[in-house]
């Protein structure tokens, strides 16, 4: 049996590799007016990742195009286990791999672009143009790559002046009203001087409709734009500046109350961002030894606005408007590669990171109804009260600055066929909340009897108060890489590592804290520890590892296959608090393990076809969880999928030459089982997404038509409770479009 899967892992393929997307001579043919890869400076990394002991997937250039990849969402169906549900808004960059993720406040899979790191999760889901390379790697990074790495890291690196010289463009139109306009132009300034400049503008009308006053609550306005000047000068130096600036405007959430199986909210919803970021890369190469550095300035300014009960009356809406500055900074010193023997790599980093928050929650007429005024006069109706006002705010503002620093090491040695790899990581963080809560409101007691007045009461709140944590981390890994044949692209592995995802406070949870203190002022409701209820620690894991990266048939076929356990301490879930609540807080809950395995090929049996194939399976268990009503241990961790896939064909014909291809292309996509709460008692079963494309190319132009969900499959992306009101949200239908791009 081990024999067959060995062959027959052999005799499928991988052409030029989910990395480079096609043989050599497919690209020469394919690629109008020969588009160079990105410069990958491999800063930390071997530049060969396959000779490595780590999970990975690499989508290159023309599969990023084939299939639409131009963010986090769309390229994480290409890879085995990775999950990023789109629903909400883009501030809900929800990012699951291996059972591993949570949907508010740290990510667990670690993000950066052209070296840069991505501070918050918000700035994940960004269109960029030109992706090269997409690289992800599994499980725990953080040794070399820090916090908020637990499940694994994404690099993404866009195409290099240095590489390629002339302008780009791009037209897009789509189902829904969706178009995208975009252009780029890369030159030599000197001949180690390059500069590149690019703009995209993108609009969609949206593809779902709120019931309550019939328009479209998806839609969407958002413009980017990027300048990278690259410099490789003499001596072995090599700098790199990439600024960029993005916006975008939308409506979003559209959730569906499940109760009514419609959309209907009466009150705004609507997601706003800006950000901006500049990276700065040094990188100097002596005899022994290279020195690099990259520098990071990012800022984030966003506006969440929700109808937070999202149905047609008057609960209530919150408003949660940041703003964010951060400043990383990572020092590498690495040993220059060698043949054999001993090789090094030791950092020093730190981050600075502070954002200011208003986030008040605004009451209205039925939601003082149903959530106080019924509560109170249900448990004393012989004085029944009366609001004073029958809409109030609930204040919170925050400040929050925070800071790390890191020292690590990683040591290489390689004797014969074998090579261990060891490394460490010390990681501090101190974290800090300012905050203050404010209300000014009143109620009137009646006397039920009579109808007189009892009583008068003003309710001013107005706290304030500062909460401190600090964590400290030491993340190990080891691996010993097994490389059976002298001269064959074969590697097998068996790693261990552990990993760690960021704590912190839980902003949300002030709007309930003060609900629950002022319903204490009336006699009803809890009394609420801020600092256990705000604060929560680091989740941490062990992950064990056993893989490997197998090549033949003279690199045709390239396979990986892995299997995987990982031990999850301090688990970070997102629970609803006790008492009358409106809002949703983390919490560190536990224990879960997860295991399972990833498999992905690609085959190309000439230079114009290609096939590949990735499947990722994922049991992710509560092994110790009770949230004080139910012993949750043995059901699934919710939003996990169990399963993911992917699959496509694609083959290419020379029509009039060589520089004249007509590609034709399917694939299908599928995802499940997903259970949506920790008793298991909802879930979205497994389903399957068709997609095609047909794609003609020219030396100088492209254009692509294609369909997404063409069979129009009907499923759910996520799911919720809001005082007691399950809602959820449907993922996209069929979609229809056609891209046209040109290369001038």
């Amino acid at each position: 049996m081990k024999k067959a899967l060995w062959i027959g892992t052999c005799l499928w393929a991988m052409a030029a590799s989910a990395h480079d997307g096609a043989p050599a001579t497919a690209v020469a043919l394919g690629d109008t007016v020969s588009l160079g890869e990105v410069t990958v400076t491999a800063i930390k990394q071997s530049a060969d990742l396959r000779s490595q002991a780590t999970a990975l997937t690499v989508i290159g250039r023309q599969e990023a195009e084939r299939n639409q990849v131009m963010s986090v969402k769309t390229a994480a169906d290409l890879v085995p286990n990775l999950f990023t549900p789109d629903y909400g808004s883009r501030m809900t960059s929800t990012v699951y791999v291996r059972g591993i993720g949570t949907r508010i406040d740290q990510p667990a899979v670690g993000l950066t672009i052209d070296n840069v790191p991505v501070m918050t999760k918000e700035n994940y889901d960004i269109d960029l143009m030109d992706i090269t390379r997409f690289e992800t790697l599994r499980g725990p990074q953080n040794t070399l790559y820090g916090r908020n790495t637990l499940g694994g890291l994404m690099n993404i690196y866009t195409l290099s002046p240095l590489n390629y010289q002339g302008t780009r463009a791009m037209v897009e139109g789509a189902s829904h009203g969706t178009w995208r306009v975009g252009a780029s132009h890369y030159a030599l300034l000197k001949e180690d001087l390059g500069l590149s400049l690019s703009a995209q503008y993108g609009s969609t009308e949206g593809e779902f409709t709120n019931q309550h006053n019939g328009q479209r609550c998806d839609w969407e306005r958002l413009f980017s734009a990027r300048m990278k000047l690259e410099w490789r000068g003499l001596n072995g130096w090599y700098v790199s500046n990439v600024a960029s600036v993005s916006t975008s405007r939308q409506g979003g959430y559209p959730y569906e109350w499940v109760e009514t199986g419609k959309i209907a909210y009466n009150d705004t919803c609507f997601y706003r961002r800006t950000s901006v970021m500049d990276g700065l890369t040094l990188r100097k190469a002596l005899d022994h030894f290279t020195l690099s550095s990259i520098t990071s300035y990012q800022y984030l300014d966003d506006n969440m606005t929700l109808d937070q009960d999202f149905t047609e009356h008057d609960y209530f809406t919150l408003t949660q408007a940041r703003s964010e500055h951060a400043v990383t900074q990572d020092f590498i010193l690495r040993s220059n590669e060698k043949e054999s023997g001993y090789n090094w790599l030791a950092g020093a980093s730190g981050f600075y990171r502070r954002y200011r928050m208003d986030a008040p929650v605004t009451f209205n007429d039925y939601g003082i109804e149903q959530l106080i005024e019924r509560h109170v006069n249900d448990a004393i109706p012989e004085y029944p009260i009366v609001w004073d006002t029958r809409s109030f705010v609930l204040g919170s503002q925050f400040t929050s600055p925070s800071w790390g620093a890191a020292l690590y090491h990683e040591s290489t040695y390689r004797w014969g066929q074998w090579t261990l790899q060891a490394g460490v990581r010390l990681d501090y963080e101190h974290a800090r909340l300012n905050y203050r809560s404010v209300t000014h409101t009143g109620y009137t007691t009646m006397v039920q009897a009579t109808g007189a007045v009892f009583s008068h009461e003003d309710i001013d709140i107005d706290e304030s108060g500062t909460l401190d944590k600090d964590f400290f981390t030491v993340l190990p890994n080891v691996s010993l890489t097994w490389h059976p044949w002298a001269g064959k692209s074969h590697t097998v592995y068996l790693a261990a590592s552990r990993g760690s995802k960021a704590g912190g406070f839980n902003t949300q949870m002030f709007s309930d804290v003060l609900q629950q203190r002022l319903m204490g002022m009336m006699g009803i409701g809890l009394q609420y520890d801020v600092d256990k209820m705000v604060g929560y620690d680091p989740e941490k894991a062990w992950n064990y590892e056993l893989g490997g990266h197998f090549e033949c048939w003279g690199g045709r076929v390239q396979s990986d296959l892995d299997v995987f356990f990982m031990d999850c301490r301090d688990r970070q879930l997102t629970v609803f608090p006790p008492g009358t609540t409106t809002g949703r807080m983390m919490t560190n809950a536990g224990k879960t393990y997860s295991w399972g395995t990833e498999f992905a090929m690609t085959v190309a049996p000439s230079e114009l076809t290609h096939l590949s194939l990735s499947y990722g399976f994922t049991r992710a268990t509560f092994k110790d969880y009770n949230d004080g009503k139910v012993d949750h241990s043995g059901h699934r961790v919710p939003y996990a999928p169990m399963h993911t896939l992917f699959a496509e064909a694609s083959h290419a014909f020379t029509i009039g030459g060589d520089n004249n291809l007509l590609t034709l292309a399917a694939n299908v996509r599928a995802t499940g089982d997903i259970y949506w709460d920790e008793a298991n008692t909802l879930r979205q079963p497994m389903y399957a997404l068709l997609g095609a494309s047909i794609t003609w190319q020219q030396r100088r132009y492209s254009l692509q038509l294609w369909g997404h969900n063409l069979t129009d499959t009907g499923y759910k992306t996520f799911y919720f409770v809001s005082i007691q009101h399950p809602f959820l949200q449907r993922g996209h239908g069929r979609s229809l479009g056609a891209t046209l791009r040109l290369n001038l």
